[in-house]
């Protein structure tokens, strides 16, 4: 079982977009992350300038600390989102002033102050804590200072950015989306010029492909021009063969079958007479299907690229009467030509003479004696060939499928025949886009039409 096949086109697309949603997701995230670095160190900032403003108010008279908080040192804090602000100022261990639970001692001086993110009265705050020491007689006083403010304007900001840095992130690979389409399409281009190049040759057209490719598909384009030299190579030698074959097959036969009807006039006994009648047609039978075999072959080789040319098909028509006319006198028939004129057609003049050849012959085999076999040529609607007898017809049953090779009817047991006549005819029309009509005469006798 062969496996799927599998569009590179479709991979190169695939993989370029993957790596475009990867490169758009990590552009997110780095935005993203940085983003919520720069914020919280703003906020960290602001809280830093709140606590120092706050400890720069702190004075000791008599070992006890005073302070007037600033109203600046929490109006700096003020944001878009009205977020809530905490704070706790003690003096060592002792809360002075402020919110119980913002943090909790023991405290520990410090040269800069340190942030949190803990939780307070059911939200998230941010708490910048402060212990300095105050100068201070007998001993310095410890003092500890925190500020903490809610996360909804760090919330709000983040979220804004989120959004800007998903809609560029998104608009980032909707771009990089589209460029993968083009990039393959244009990647993947000389591949479709080099199949349309080879899919443009044929048997007769087996030229080496020259256009300009890019250096990754010279091996295939060598590779594809040193194929098509050795069919072409083969062709020739087929072609050749073919010829040959029918000289070779057909002359021994013919030199036979008069040694046979020499022998048979000489001959007195019925029995030996009779062996060489069965001989005789045994020969008849032999040419007969060699040469069928060989026309079918000729027809199946050129079949695949017609050598179309401009010809009058009543002209074809005149000479294979010509040539057919002593055998049908043989056979006591009347073998004639009707047209109104010439009828011109663009066509591969080989391919239908062996088509119309085989279609008297076979009428000229089944006719009955003293009967008459016609060809009529037509140019209305389109160039038509009939050929017509007066003998036994087609076996309507089986017509349909008197056109296949090697089929015979039913009524053609007792006459030579191969079962290609009608099959060369048929392949023959189809090559030239037409096709093959088979039917019976109401008078009696069969009629096959060539439609072109």
């Amino acid at each position: 079982m062969s496996a799927e096949p599998r569009s590179l086109r479709r991979r190169l697309t695939l993989t370029l977009i993957g790596g475009a949603a990867v490169l758009a997701i990590l552009f997110y995230l780095v935005v993203r992350t940085y983003a919520q670095q720069i914020a919280q160190q703003s906020q960290d900032r602001i809280l830093e300038a709140s606590v120092t403003s706050v400890l720069d108010a702190a004075v000791v008279r008599e070992g006890q600390v005073e302070m007037d908080l600033p109203y600046a040192a929490f109006a700096m804090l003020d944001t878009s989102a009205d977020d809530r602000v905490f704070y706790a100022i003690h003096q060592g261990e002792a809360l002075l002033s402020g919110y119980r639970g913002l943090v909790s001692p023991p405290f520990a001086l410090s040269a800069a102050p340190s942030f949190d993110t803990v939780p307070f009265n059911g939200v998230d705050v941010r708490v910048a804590t402060w212990t300095h020491s105050l100068p201070a007689s007998p001993r310095p006083v410890l003092l500890s200072v925190s500020v903490a403010q809610t996360r909804d304007s760090l919330a709000g900001t983040l979220l804004a950015i989120s959004i800007n840095a998903a809609v560029f992130g998104g608009a980032f690979f909707l771009l990089a989306a589209g460029m993968a389409l083009w990039t393959s399409a244009s990647t993947l281009r000389p591949l479709g010029l080099i199949a349309e190049s080879v899919a443009r040759r044929g048997p007769s057209d087996l030229r080496p492909v020259t256009r300009a490719v890019p250096s990754e598909l010279s091996p295939l384009v060598t590779s594809l021009n040193s194929l098509m030299t050795r069919l072409s190579q083969s062709l020739s030698q087929s072609e050749t063969f073919i010829a040959e074959a029918a000289h070779r097959v057909r002359t021994p036969l013919a030199t036979v079958r008069s040694h046979a009807e020499v022998t048979l006039m000489r001959v007195d006994k019925d029995e030996n007479r009779q062996a060489l009648r069965s001989m005789i047609r045994a020969i008849d039978e032999s040419s007969r299907a060699a040469g069928q075999l060989l026309d079918h072959a000729m027809v199946t080789f050129r079949g695949d690229q017609l050598e179309r040319q401009d010809i009058d098909l009543v002209t074809i028509c005149s000479e294979i009467v010509e040539r057919l006319t002593p055998v049908a006198e043989m056979m006591d028939l009347d073998l004639t030509l009707v047209s109104d004129g010439p009828v011109p057609s663009k066509a591969d003049p080989i391919l239908i003479q062996n088509a119309v050849r085989n279609l008297v012959d076979n009428a000229l085999k089944y006719s009955d004696p003293d009967s008459a076999v016609q060809i009529a040529v037509t140019a209305t609607p389109a160039p038509t060939i009939t050929v017509r007898d007066q003998g036994i017809g087609f076996p309507e049953a089986e017509m349909a499928l008197l056109s296949q090779r090697f089929q015979r009817g039913g009524n053609a047991k007792d006459t030579v025949g191969s079962g290609l006549g009608l099959t060369i005819a048929n392949d023959v029309a189809e090559a030239h886009g037409g096709r093959l009509e088979l039917k019976n005469l109401e008078t009696g006798g069969a009629c096959a039409i060539l439609h072109l």
